[in-house]
């Protein structure tokens, strides 16, 4: 065993005067290389929607490269006042369907997976696996169904023909059943039980405060999800005062043929709608750091 030991730290001393890289350290070059690429391939997009949101008309269709251009607030000028404001309303309209309804989910999906994790009944297994199977359906396949089903109920058309189809998300439920079994004991609950809590105190003042960082996840989740969510409002929809950004946005693009300036409006909308989403996940960090702290000083 000394020998092996002995000739692998002479391979080490060898690599090391030969000016070459240890082998583990050649082993974490690889990893590191395709994150890079990944990272490049993910960036680049973002970085020229950034660079043309500040890009002038004649710039943007004149060149393309990733220097800044001059035309940053005449761009930002137009958005905002293009159609008496509508860009803010669609704007409203995303807050709305996003907000609101991540919310609603996440509440849904958070008693959901208590429900499953901290309670045996009958049929638990089948329910659970039922769920499982949702995940795995590709939510653009719904859109049709969830249409024929609005319209059969005259909700087409309507804030609820967008909000009433995404309540129910079977990854975010499996995401709370996870959560609730790692991060709510059992001991815990017996011991409220046995002090006398109704199951609806031990809910909500054992229950849900345990699972705040992981109802956070969910609804940052659905939150994005529903924000750049295009196929069931444009399926839904058809009175542009309703339309969130991603449809509104897809309309100017759709006029851009006849109307180029229009391309220049798109692109600036698109950079602007990222700002709520990077400001989101700013403000929602605390509640996860707050966990690892937490979890920190109960070790």
């Amino acid at each position: 065993m000394s020998a092996v030991a002995t000739r692998a730290s002479g391979n080490r001393r060898a690599a090391k005067a030969a000016g070459g890289p240890l082998p583990h350290q050649r082993a974490k070059i690889l990893p590191t290389i395709v994150l890079l690429v990944g990272a490049f391939y993910c960036l680049v997009p973002v970085a020229w929607v950034v660079v043309a949101a500040t890009k002038s008309s004649g710039e943007l269709f004149s060149t393309f490269t990733f220097a800044p251009g001059t035309g940053l607030l005449d761009n930002l000028r137009e958005l905002f006042t293009y159609g008496d404001g509508r860009f803010v309303t669609w704007a409203g309209n995303s807050a709305l369907y996003a907000g609101a309804g991540s919310a609603a989910s996440t509440l849904i999906s958070a008693l959901a997976g208590y429900g499953m994790a901290k309670y045996d009944f009958r049929g638990r297994n089948v329910l659970f696996y039922a769920i499982l199977g949702g995940v795995l359906v590709p939510g653009m396949t719904l859109a049709i169904p969830q249409y024929l089903l609005m319209a059969q109920t005259g909700l087409v058309g309507s804030y609820w023909s967008v909000l009433l189809p995404g309540l129910i998300s079977p990854f975010s439920i499996y995401l709370a059943r996870v959560y609730a079994i790692a991060s709510v004991p059992d001991a815990t609950l017996e011991a409220a039980r046995i002090d006398g809590a109704s199951e609806y105190r031990i809910l909500g003042t054992i229950g849900l405060p345990m699972m705040l960082p992981g109802m956070v996840t969910i609804f940052m989740l659905h939150f994005v999800s529903t924000w750049n969510n295009f196929l069931l409002p444009y399926i839904m929809l058809s009175d542009e005062s309703k339309f969130p950004i991603t449809v509104g946005l897809y309309t100017l693009l759709a006029q851009g043929s006849s109307e180029p300036a229009l391309y220049g409006i798109a692109i600036v909308g698109a950079a602007v709608s990222v700002i709520p989403l990077i400001a989101l996940l700013l403000f929602l960090q605390r509640f996860w750091r707050l966990d690892l702290l937490s979890g920190g000083l109960k070790g």
